[in-house]
């Protein structure tokens, strides 16, 4: 059961969420105000100076409306939280890892575009170059329901900087989204049921790599979950973070297990998702990203590459809710 501390800590949690949604409101009203106001005045004056400083205003609006309408489609009970994210290098040695690596830095990017605190969890190097698998924790309001839309498989087709023949290859990667969740009685860990493992840590880490044990490998031994963490610089930090990885997949697995009772009901059945990729990324013979799930797409992959997912991820959240 929760202690008055956590009880009290929660309503203020919440209290402060809406505080903020408030505001956001009054700031709009606002605004809104401002902007009637200046253009009554170009209108009365006919003053056409004013009309860049209209434009702007009505600009900026429609960008913070656009905003606020797509986090009303964020309904979901944990589309609020953090999020934790996974990448995995699919079949094609050194591609499939270089590409893992190119969705990496996406993911890092998007996430600090939105403000949101970014840190790796932990981190395994290619054979060659790039990188086998990595897990990000990205945390901030909304992260989950913002990031969801990545679960899947992303596709790559591209001229191989690998290949001295400089033929075309296809390169997939798997992306594995996950809600962080609080230490509450929705998800119970017996510390029996764990084995804690220590190793010394690799890739990146500078003189305090592979001088200590400091890496935490949790085996949950009833479900045969496997979580780990390297990037802290004590075993106390990385088998705190490790905690919150396990915590999180334990809650995905329960909801599967959900998910997999009411299908059975309905008489469904899931389709397995690898193999079956949500998104193209083409830089050859053309330059183009497309959601195989909406249909978006856009020519500008630089962009995309660099962060900018944005209009993926409201098309994928207006068709859910419409599905709904």
């Amino acid at each position: 059961m929760w202690d008055d501390a956590v009880i009290a800590q929660k309503i203020m949690q919440e209290l402060a969420y809406h505080q903020s949604k408030v505001k956001i409101y009054v700031d709009l009203e606002q605004e809104i105000e401002e902007t009637t106001t200046l253009w009554q005045l170009a209108t009365e004056e006919d003053d056409v100076s004013l009309e860049p400083e209209i434009e702007q205003g009505i600009k900026k609006l429609r960008q913070r409306f656009d905003a606020l309408e797509l986090e009303i489609l964020l309904s979901g009970p944990y589309d609020r939280n953090n999020a934790i994210l996974t990448l995995h290098a699919g079949a094609g040695g050194t591609e499939a890892q270089d590409w893992v690596q190119m969705l990496y830095r996406l993911y890092i990017r998007w996430g600090e575009r939105h403000g949101y605190k970014v840190e790796t969890l932990d981190f395994l190097n290619g054979d060659e170059a790039g990188i086998k698998s990595a897990t990000l924790s990205i945390s901030g309001e909304n992260a989950y329901g913002y990031a969801k839309s990545e679960k899947g498989v992303h596709r790559l087709v591209r001229i191989s900087p690998f290949d001295a023949s400089g033929r075309r290859h296809t390169s997939f990667a798997s992306v594995d989204v996950i809600p962080e969740v609080s230490e509450d009685n929705e998800i119970i860990i017996d510390t029996e049921d764990l084995r804690v493992d220590t190793y010394r840590s690799g890739g990146a880490g500078g003189q305090h790599v592979n001088k200590t044990d400091s890496a935490i490998r949790i085996t949950h031994l009833p479900s045969g979950v496997v979580v780990q963490c390297q990037s802290e610089r004590s075993q106390t930090q990385n088998k705190a973070a490790a905690m919150r990885v396990l915590q999180a997949k334990l809650l995905e697995l329960k909801l599967k297990e959900q998910e997999a009772e009411i299908n059975e009901i309905r008489g469904e059945q899931q389709e397995i998702a690898w193999g079956s990729q949500i998104r193209s990324y083409v830089f050859h013979p053309y330059s183009m990203v497309k959601d195989h799930r909406t249909n978006e797409e856009t020519g500008n992959v630089s962009a995309v590459m660099d962060g900018e997912i944005d209009a993926f991820i409201a098309a994928f959240l207006q068709k859910t809710k419409t599905v709904k």
